[in-house]
């Protein structure tokens, strides 16, 4: 599904809509953000956790210098920043709060995350460069993604790119 966003608010819509839908269905554990340098993911991410339970509470960040941030949102969240880690692989904080699974894991500059080092299920967020505004491509692998997936669609049909 490939989505156009005019400005900021409408990315912080999406973190919104995104929300939303994790809280309305079982959730997928993993959210991957790849884009480039300034292209909204953190803003993405900051009204995606603002706007779960509990997100009232958490001052998100980027957390590019200590790799990770939780927050006391319901499920927990964690917020990984990979790009500084560019061919490296992961630190075992990854894979141990992919192991615990009531974690939801939001991880940006996952192009930097080796193919190996993919969890099973994932809800992708891709940004693609345009001249206007952001065009956002979204991927789903597995069962879960593909509910949250379904939940996501009727909140965005005002976003979506026509085929």
């Amino acid at each position: 599904m490939l989505l156009y966003l005019k400005n900021a608010e409408e990315t912080e819509l999406l973190g919104k809509y995104i929300a939303q839908a994790l809280v309305s269905t079982e959730p997928v554990q993993t959210l991957l953000f790849k884009g480039t340098l300034g292209s909204g993911k953190t803003t993405l991410v900051r009204s995606l956790v603002q706007h779960l339970p509990g997100g009232d509470e958490a001052e998100v960040s980027s957390p590019s210098f200590n790799v990770y941030n939780l927050y006391p949102t319901t499920p927990e969240t964690a917020h990984y920043d990979l790009y500084r880690l560019a061919g490296g692989g992961v630190d075992e904080s990854f894979h141990e709060l992919l192991d615990e699974e009531q974690t939801l894991m939001l991880v940006e500059w996952a192009e930097n995350l080796p193919e190996h080092e993919y969890p099973k299920e994932w809800l992708q967020f891709s940004w693609i460069p345009c001249e206007e505004g952001r065009q956002i491509d979204i991927l789903v692998k597995g069962a879960g993604a593909t509910r949250v997936f379904e939940a996501l669609k009727p909140l965005v049909t005002s976003m979506l790119v026509a085929p």
